[in-house]
């Protein structure tokens, strides 16, 4: 077996949400972090800390943060994108985790947060900085490492170099994103391959949309090529204001059942996961786009094994 666990990142409340036409009471945000710490994430991106205007599910983020749950195994991330939303996050003081984002090219950059690819590289250090500074940690993910939704393909050596550069900063991992969900497998194995090597001992994490149906297969062979942490979000929510065609994220319950059939521990709750869909689907008026939870359970519960007494 290639690892015997895996860290997950739920991502659902940022993510999942963000591009969602529905609006979603900060109440209901609040529920769904609730039920993904009760079926075991510890993980969560909790909100983000941009512009209202230009994303309005996110406009409650200080609410949000008011409300979380006072926990000490759970880390709180908060995503900004420049310094002005890293002091908003770290003046809720609640927020764990400051995580910063770095573009692959000029053109998504400018979409996604008003700068060029390399002025995205010198935020994200000084976010992950000012995160070490107020006590917290930083995290960093590359955005579009496998696809721009303005330029297309992406040089491998770009997200390289991108990576090395925000390596510098020390952040507690670095991330590759495939924000249009048009990985492939052997790209991913190429690519998280010679990223681990070049910032190791800092962790890989993966981020992938499902667009094109190859999430789980993409997930599969990042962590073949030595990737220790996946986000996913529950139901399979997911999407960017700023990148036209994106789709949902790989969905938390699909990931769980798949990595956990093959041995590899989540430290997740299929059961309360699947029930969270269910919940969801209802908050937000229409079924979900992950799998397994269309499915029948597997295997049923009176052929799973009994704990020990």
């Amino acid at each position: 077996m290639y690892t015997k666990s895996i860290e997950m990142v739920e991502v659902g409340p940022r993510d999942g949400l963000q591009n969602e036409k529905l609006q979603v009471s900060a109440a209901d945000k609040l529920a769904l972090i609730d039920r993904a710490i009760a079926a075991g994430s510890r993980r969560i991106e909790a909100t983000s800390f941009v512009n209202p205007r230009a994303v309005p599910q996110m406009a409650d983020a200080e609410e949000v943060c008011a409300g979380l749950p006072q926990r000490d195994d759970v880390t709180y991330i908060g995503l900004v994108m420049n310094r002005r939303g890293a002091d908003r996050a770290i003046a809720t003081g609640r927020i764990d985790q400051l995580g910063a984002v770095a573009v692959a090219t000029d053109r998504f950059a400018m979409a996604n947060q008003g700068q060029t690819s390399d002025g995205s590289v010198e935020a994200c250090r000084t976010i992950i900085a000012a995160a070490k500074a107020a006590g917290l940690t930083g995290q960093a993910t590359i955005a579009a490492s496998f696809g721009c939704p303005f330029e297309g393909e992406v040089a491998e050596d770009r997200v390289v170099a991108m990576a090395q550069a925000i390596a510098e900063a020390n952040p507690t991992e670095i991330c590759l994103a495939d924000t249009i969900g048009v990985a492939n497998p052997a790209h991913v194995a190429r690519l998280v391959g010679r990223i681990g090597k070049l910032v190791d001992p800092l962790p890989v994490r993966v981020h992938f949309h499902n667009t094109r149906g190859t999430g789980l297969a993409n997930v599969w062979a990042a962590i073949e090529a030595g990737a220790g942490i996946v986000d996913a979000s529950i139901g399979g929510l997911g999407g960017c204001p700023f990148a036209p065609g994106a789709a949902g994220n790989v969905a938390t319950e699909d990931v769980v059942y798949m990595l956990e059939r093959a041995g590899i521990s989540t430290g997740l709750d299929l059961e309360a996961l699947i029930e969270t869909n269910g919940w969801l689907a209802s908050v937000m008026e229409k079924q979900l786009p992950a799998m397994v939870a269309k499915a029948r359970l597997f295997p049923p519960r009176d052929q799973q094994p009994k704990e020990l007494a």
